[in-house]
């Protein structure tokens, strides 16, 4: 790559989108101040279908695959995606070239602003909350079946309209990261702790994805990793990946690691879904469930030594 080659970073349009693209500009800038950028913008599928639920798309890369057309077409050098809405499965010409330190991880409800009295355990019954995530639909249903969930779609500009607008919902339940890198903390009104609510995979994490033969691209990102943030998302990955096929038909998931020490770390998090009830499909559940701790212990250390060995080494957070 020559010195005054221009570098075209892929990004979504939204307002979010764009201050991650910028954050991770400006630290390449502050590494490599001789470097030029230029963001190339794109509606993805999931920004142009807003009156269908995103489960009942039925496409797995809604947020990210006219970005990878691009990058796998050369029209720009490398993406910046929020980590939770990239496939854990990438494209066999791509690798996740960084993964920057996260930002808060958990779920944040926002009330209408005339309700800011309440929280989520005294909200009134038929409260309804906004929220187009299985994930947290199950969650919330479960604890708190006095409560009514509705889809609402649209980024978060979008979202808080409707809230505040509309008059549809009495809350929206939202990623804490997103509201803090748009400057809106003061919307939060009450952030979710993991018992109370468990964050999705790679949730709060940013990643920068470009193609696997761009060495300099890859060499280029490689300021931008962080070791820790990497490993935490990398354990939810596997989890997510591990629990991905089989029976389930539905994934709702999270997860942490416990701080490092040793070599050991801990792991938990959640999943939920359809399965049928028949003696011999419930007697091949039962071996699945009694399987999954050696599969992810096997695919964590698969994508271990993906990270210790550098990120262009191989297709970084993959197992085959």
């Amino acid at each position: 790559m020559s010195g005054d080659q221009v570098i075209k970073v892929g990004s979504r349009k939204s307002q979010l989108a764009l201050i991650q693209t910028n954050h991770v500009i400006s630290l390449l800038k502050e590494k490599y101040p001789e470097k030029q950028f230029e963001i190339v913008t794109m509606s993805t599928m999931g920004d142009r279908i807003l009156d269908i639920p995103l489960p009942k798309i039925g496409e797995k890369s809604l947020f990210t695959k006219e970005l990878e057309t691009a990058l796998a077409n050369g029209a720009i050098d490398f993406v910046v995606h929020s980590l939770k809405d990239l496939p854990t499965t990438l494209p066999d010409d791509m690798v996740i070239g960084a993964v920057l330190t996260r930002e808060d991880p958990r779920d944040a409800l926002v009330l209408k602003k005339d309700l800011t009295s309440y929280n989520l355990s005294t909200l009134p019954p038929n409260s309804i909350i906004g929220t187009s995530s299985l994930r947290r639909t199950a969650q919330l249903l479960k604890k708190y079946p006095h409560l009514k969930i509705e889809n609402i779609r649209g980024n978060l500009n979008t979202r808080l309209r409707k809230l505040d607008e509309l008059g549809n919902y009495q809350a929206i339940i939202l990623a804490a990261s997103g509201l803090k890198r748009m400057g809106w903390e003061h919307r939060i009104s009450e952030i979710l702790e993991e018992k109370e609510l468990m964050y999705a995979v790679g949730q709060g994490a940013l990643a920068v994805e470009c193609r696997e033969d761009n060495l300099d691209i890859i060499k280029l990102l490689d300021s931008l990793y962080d070791l820790e943030t990497a490993l935490r998302v990398t354990a939810e990955r596997s989890f997510l990946k591990t629990l991905g096929g089989g029976m389930i038909n539905k994934m709702y998931n999270s997860g942490e690691l416990s701080p490092v020490w040793e070599g050991f770390c801990t792991f938990w998090g959640i999943f939920g879904g359809h399965y049928q009830t028949t003696i011999s499909t419930s007697i091949d559940y039962m071996l699945y469930l009694n399987g999954i701790h050696s599969l992810i212990k096997k695919n964590m250390y698969s994508f271990a030594l993906v990270l210790m060995l550098g990120a262009g080494s191989d297709r970084a957070f993959q197992h085959s």
